[in-house]
């Protein structure tokens, strides 16, 4: 199961945030740095509202969703990639998982140590980019010293890593992440055996405080934490090309022990449509590359993960092995034709529902049934 980590500096709210996501109460959440040191692991479903309308339609007995792993890591600091703060063991947790969720703070509470004394998130994000970067400098520039022997001895692939290395570099040096790299395709694919930190898809998490949440939800320019979180959502698309989401992980960590339902209410109460960690779990479920498709029918109305791009029979795949080897076609329809339709029936009389073959690739909100023989 693909993983995101959740990383930031100590105390803006990882280890509330990783409570609100996974619906528990399992890590430590104390007003004090490195309060978590071996990283909180937890299996987090994913919201998605298209399978309670397909359980309707199905009159399903059981509904399950698709999941993902959220890895809470204890805070880094200033120096980590020289081993301050326990640097290096938190950057080797980073190493581990897909994907970065980065933790901001946007809240003002003097009751909340900050290592830095004062609130400012652009800066706080640089001291985790720096971090990130220096790691990854180090690490390559040691491979390029070591593949030099080879690329001597006219090894092709030796040759073909260092050119990426030495493309690498001075992106690095000037302080930009891996993943915005001047690579082509092919040179990617080739950079992902470097495992370097800053090349992870990355989404930023502006926390914010409860009593924010709804002048930051309408954008009022005179609140202090709408303005940081603008500059956070500024930064995060010009030097990541990514999204930053808001939310209240104090707010939403108290909700864990609601239903979604009640959950909702209070939150709507607040002056709020939806919980953000909805909006950030489905960010980060499609931000490692993860897509949707769907069974469904008397028993249960299921959704099952794939990879974007995946054929048929590899989606076929992932509910068992012998429907991909034995995989004959998919019979498919859109998650908004079928709603549109209202039933499979009125679907297949208007040609909405279709077979399709071994080349064709799964769409988001496909719901499938497949045709094989073993």
């Amino acid at each position: 199961m693909l993983s995101a980590g959740i990383v930031g500096l100590p105390n803006v709210g990882k280890s509330t945030l990783f409570n609100a996501v996974t619906r528990t109460h399992n890590a430590p959440a104390e007003n004090y740095p490195f309060c978590t040191i071996d990283p909180n692991v937890g299996v987090v479903t994913v919201p998605d509202s298209r399978l309670n309308k397909l359980t309707e339609i199905s009159k399903s007995k059981k509904t399950t969703p698709t999941a993902i792993q959220f890895v809470d890591i204890a805070g880094l600091v200033k120096g980590a990639s020289a081993g301050e703060g326990l640097g290096n063991q938190f950057l080797s947790h980073i190493r581990e998982v897909d994907a970065i969720v980065q933790v901001v703070r946007c809240f003002t509470d003097p009751d909340v140590h900050h290592v830095s004394a004062s609130i400012d998130p652009i800066r706080d994000i640089e001291v985790i980019n720096t971090e990130l970067v220096l790691a990854d400098l180090a690490a390559l520039q040691k491979r390029h010293d070591r593949l030099q022997k080879e690329v001597r001895a006219g090894e092709k692939t030796a040759k073909i890593e260092s050119a990426i290395i030495e493309k690498l570099l001075p992106h690095l040096d000037s302080g930009k992440p891996a993943i915005t790299g001047p690579l082509d395709p092919e040179e990617k694919i080739i950079a992902r055996n470097f495992f370097l930190l800053t090349s992870k898809p990355t989404l930023f998490a502006c926390n914010v405080a409860e009593t924010d949440l709804a002048a930051v939800a309408n954008g009022d320019k005179d609140n202090a934490a709408a303005k940081y979180v603008g500059l956070v959502q500024d930064y995060a698309k010009h030097h990541f090309g990514t999204e930053a989401f808001v939310i209240s992980a104090q707010i939403e960590s108290e909700l864990v022990d609601l239903s979604e339902d009640e959950a909702l209410e209070y939150l709507r109460g607040l002056g709020v449509e939806d919980s953000g960690v909805h909006g950030l779990i489905r960010a980060a479920y499609h931000l490692l590359g993860l897509r949707t498709y769907f069974t469904t029918g008397e028993k249960e109305t299921r959704a099952w993960t794939i990879h974007a791009g995946d054929k048929a029979p590899q989606a076929a795949g992932a509910i068992h092995s012998d429907f991909e080897r034995g995989f004959i076609a998919a019979e498919t329809i859109a998650y908004d034709d079928l709603i549109a339709a209202g039933a499979f029936g009125k679907a297949r009389e208007t040609g909405k529902l279709r077979l399709e073959g071994k080349e064709y690739e799964v769409k988001d909100g496909d719901v499938i049934t497949f045709r094989f023989n073993v």
